[in-house]
């Protein structure tokens, strides 16, 4: 346990008070729940040791519209179909054609929104590590490669390089953890992305030191809780 030195009208960082833990998402809420459930909440922050084609994959399915259920769905469909871990990358015709299929999701079957979009995506992305594989050493020129792919952008391309090696040097910012920080005042209004997407980030991980919290794992925490409250 971190033993910090804030009271409830104490700033964090400018502009952002400490707060109550019982008011959700204050910093003390975050602290708290981060004291209680330690480096491994809900299994985001240590890396998956998984081949990059298959943390890349997961990622491409997910993001706006796409609720992670369903984002797990579709990649269960691609993983035990064995597409993810083939010699020759599929074409788009075949990645959209188990895309296509009805997944089922808690106990219903769902349609997955964007079979053709994604299936292109993954071709080429898939194609492109193949046949360029990128250096991951160095998180943020991992990043930049990444977002070098069709429909990858900073959120994504942090994503990715989170899932497959754990980095605390990114900062996954997607709507559940864009609402909370604008909330709390630790981004402005009238932010704009992907313009924004490094300096909101740059706050992000300021905040993160200054509450002696991982990043990785305080994205994880604003996420889960946040999800829980709008859906």
């Amino acid at each position: 346990m971190c033993h910090r030195r804030f009271g409830p009208e104490d700033e964090v960082v400018p502009g952002v008070q400490y707060g109550r833990r019982e008011w959700v998402p204050t910093p003390a809420f975050l602290a708290a729940i981060a004291d209680l459930e330690g480096d491994n909440v809900d299994d985001y922050v240590s890396p998956k040791g998984t081949p990059l084609a298959e943390d890349l994959a997961f990622c491409l399915l997910g993001g706006y519209g796409v609720k992670m259920e369903l984002n797990r769905a579709a990649w269960n469909q691609l993983d035990e179909a064995g597409v993810l871990r083939a010699d020759d990358v599929p074409s788009v015709v075949e990645f959209e054609a188990l895309l296509s299929e009805p997944l089922l999701v808690n106990g219903r079957l769902q349609k997955y929104r964007y079979p053709r979009q994604r299936a292109g995506r993954l071709h080429i992305a898939l194609k492109s590590i193949r046949d360029t594989p990128p250096n991951t050493d160095d998180p943020i020129s991992f990043r930049n490669r990444m977002m070098e792919l069709p429909g990858i952008g900073p959120k994504t391309a942090s994503w990715i390089v989170r899932n497959h090696v754990g980095s605390d040097e990114v900062a996954i910012l997607d709507v559940h953890v864009l609402r909370a920080g604008a909330m709390i005042g630790l981004f402005p209004d009238t932010y704009r992305l992907p313009r924004d997407y490094e300096a909101l980030e740059r706050k992000f991980l300021c905040f993160a030191q200054a509450l002696q919290i991982r990043a990785s794992v305080l994205d994880a925490i604003i996420w889960r809780e946040m999800r829980i409250l709008y859906g």
